[in-house]
């Protein structure tokens, strides 16, 4: 039985990649704002003599743009797997100018750098280069989503009857490179807007009910953080009131609840709720709940194909893989949930969502590599 040799990326396409990956980051998409970058994706995909089509999800998302869709066929018989990434960001809070000191890739100014998930981007770039020029032994489906930061938005629209791919790698975890994440949580989003009743704060305080008293009493009585080594539950916002001279009429909360298990998730929601109805009823206040389910705990074995092959491909590259859980959230869950096996690949950035986010250059070429090596894997 002959081993798969993988190939590597060339110095030529390393250049390229840290090219794409500072043009790429400094096109601002934070979520709902993608047009800019979608442009410039279906752009390089056409110079790569590839067909891209953006879908219509928009009208779903709210962004303005849809999702990318490539596709590059390979050998007869050969599964076709899907290689995503997403194209949005977190809101910004300042201009992005990508700076490189001793071989680290960070934003000269206080705001983040984009690396989630312009890296992924960045790396599946250069794999539609390569194979479009290259026959790949498998068939890819080339994704690229919208407004994943604010739920999973694109990849919820995306019409996966377009796709051919047996299984999928998303790129979008921010960690070394060798953790696979092999489970991801349920998580609940809930909503408590509490109503009271307004009042002269100094003249007839005891004609008011203050919905924020109400609030801030269910949430002391909530237990948050980490509850388990697979649960959490947290409280995000909080805000109500409209001067210090009045009782406060109006709350609004917002609360988060993520286990691996996904029962146990519903247990957590449950217990949110309940304090927010008894400390609503106590005040004598009126609350209002909206509880969502964002996305669904999953679990892939190792013994996945989608999970060997990543395995195989960071092996060829020297890394040893890792199985993980992660509390967080991706495109994956969006695709697991409607039957694509897909797995969440590390991508050796570093602290994402943050003004110090950054990535290393050897990170950046290593995804490449590994990702190149994916594709040869999976066949």
């Amino acid at each position: 039985m002959t081993a798969t040799v993988a190939p590597r990326a060339s110095s030529a396409e390393k250049d390229r990649l840290r090219r794409d990956f500072v043009r790429l980051c400094e096109i601002e998409s934070p979520s709902g704002r993608e047009r800019e970058i979608v442009d410039v994706l279906l752009d390089e995909l056409r110079a790569a003599g590839l067909d891209p089509q953006e879908d219509a999800s928009a009208a779903e998302t709210g962004a303005n743009a849809g999702n990318v869709m490539a596709r590059i066929d390979g050998p007869a018989g050969a599964r076709t797997i899907m290689l995503c990434a997403h194209v949005d960001t977190v809101p910004l809070a300042g201009p992005i100018e990508v700076e490189e000191r001793d071989g680290v890739l960070t934003n000269r100014h206080e705001a983040i750098l984009g690396a989630d998930n312009k890296a992924a981007v960045a790396a599946i770039l250069g794999v539609a280069r390569r194979h479009a020029a290259e026959p790949p032994p498998v068939g890819l489906d080339l994704v690229f989503t919208t407004s994943e930061e604010p739920g999973l938005r694109g990849a919820k629209a995306l019409d996966l009857g377009q796709l051919r791919s047996e299984f999928g790698f998303v790129f979008d975890h921010a960690s070394p490179i060798g953790e696979l994440i092999v489970a991801a949580p349920t998580y609940y989003r809930i909503e408590g807007h509490f109503r009271g009743k307004a009042a002269h704060a100094g003249i007839r305080p005891e004609d008011g009910r203050n919905a924020i008293v109400a609030a801030a009493a269910a949430l002391a009585s909530i237990r948050l953080g980490r509850l388990d080594e697979g649960t959490t539950a947290n409280v995000g916002r909080i805000d109500g009131g409209t001067a210090a001279n009045v009782v406060a009429e109006r709350c609004r909360v917002e609360l988060e609840a993520r286990s691996l298990d996904h029962e146990r998730a519903g247990e957590v929601v449950a217990e949110i709720v309940d304090a927010l109805t008894a400390s609503a009823s106590d005040t004598e206040c009126d609350v209002e709940l909206e509880v969502q389910e964002q996305f669904r705990a999953y679990r892939l074995p190792r013994s996945a194909p989608v999970v060997q092959a990543a395995v195989a491909a960071l092996a060829g590259v020297g890394i040893e893989a890792s199985c993980i859980a992660t509390g967080g959230g991706s495109d994956a869950h969006a695709f697991q949930a409607r039957g694509l096996p897909c797995l969440n690949v590390a991508n050796g950035t570093e602290r994402n969502h943050q003004p110090d986010e950054c990535v290393t250059v050897y990170a950046l070429e290593t995804m490449l590599d590994a990702t190149l090596g994916i594709v040869a894997h999976s066949a």
